[in-house]
Parts: structure tokens; sequence; C-alpha cells
């Protein structure tokens, strides 16, 4: 894993478009303050919010969540000109899914409106529901995670939905990702910050 285990350092992870790292180190975390909220998940996560169980409790709500991650492999891809934050965070307003069942349909809900790509209205509707279905089944709080460790079980891409804003002094930058390096901030100031 790239980090150390929740168990020693106390923080998970955020990324960030570097574009929004000033206003985040300012201001912190807030569930809808990056413009992707609105042009690129717009409705994908209240269907989603749509399909939760009645054994997910009423304050898990994905439509206002920040999403982060307990750790990330070594091998992971990340996006470039991104900032990795960690946080430190309430595990008991956080809870924990299987992100892969929710990228499965982003696809399908995306396109869905588009000439030709109709007929994944019926995918959504009868796999992406199961999926879905699957994805709130399998999910479990911060705090029962921290017991079983479902996250370090293959297959299962940990995802962790905080239900609560982050202030900036529970945000530190860890790493500065460019296109083809992953640098921690003093690598990058030793490039970049020479005078």
């Amino acid at each position: 894993m790239l980090f150390l285990d929740y168990g020693q350092t106390g923080v998970i992870y955020h990324i960030i478009s570097l574009t929004d790292l000033k206003k985040t180190l300012r201001t912190g975390i807030v569930f809808d303050d990056k413009v992707t909220y609105k042009t690129k998940y717009d409705g994908f996560h209240q269907c989603i919010d749509k399909q939760k169980s009645d054994a997910v409790p009423n304050w898990v709500i994905r439509s206002r969540a920040i999403f982060a991650s307990m750790n990330y492999p070594k091998t992971h891809k990340f996006h470039s000109h991104s900032a990795i934050l960690s946080i430190k965070i309430n595990p008991k307003k956080c809870w924990i899914a299987n992100e892969n069942c929710a990228n499965e349909i982003y696809e399908p809900y995306i396109l869905r409106n588009i000439k030709g790509f109709e007929a994944c209205s019926h995918y959504l509707e009868t796999k992406g529901k199961r999926l879905l279905k699957k994805y709130w089944e399998t999910s479990l709080s911060f705090e029962e995670n921290l017991k079983v460790r479902i996250d370090k079980k293959k297959g299962y891409d940990a995802e962790v939905l905080v239900n609560h804003s982050i202030k900036p002094e529970d945000i530190r930058i860890e790493y500065i990702l460019s296109d083809h390096r992953i640098l921690c901030v003093e690598e990058w100031k030793k490039i970049f910050c020479v005078q």
C-alpha cells in the first residue's frame, strides 16, 4: 500500500484537482464544493441513494458525502494535476462501501440519454439495480470496518463516505501528481521552487 495503515496514521485520503487546492486548504472540504459535483455526478449519487436499504442509517447519504479512501495500492493510476490529501475524520460519521458496484453503473447512467445508448436504461433497471443492492448490502460503518477490515478484502474497492465537512486544520497535502510522477511536497518543491 502507498501509506501506512489507518490504525497507525488516523487519517484517510482524498484526491482533489490542483485547481481546487488553494480554496480547500483555506476553507476545508464540503461535499458539493467542487465543480465536478454538478458536471460529473449530477443525479448519479441520488440514483444510488434511492437503492439504499433500511439497514443503512439515515445519516448515510451518498449525495451529501465527501469521498475518500482508506489507502491505495502502489500501482494505483492517479489522475494528473491532482493532489492526494490526508484528512482526519469523525469515524462515527463515515461509512464504507464497495466502489466497484457503483463504478459499473456510471457510464450507463451518463450515456442513457444519448442517441444510440438508450438501451442503457434497461441495464440500469436490471443489472444496475442488483449492483446497487449489493453496494448497500455489503456496506458497513467505518468503525465496524476497523474490526473486520473488509477494505482489505480482494475485489472490494472500499470508498469512504464521509458524511461531515472537513476543517482546514484536518487536511494535509501528501503528494502532488503530475503526468509522470507522484511527488511528496518536499520533492516537488526541490524541482519547482528552486531559486
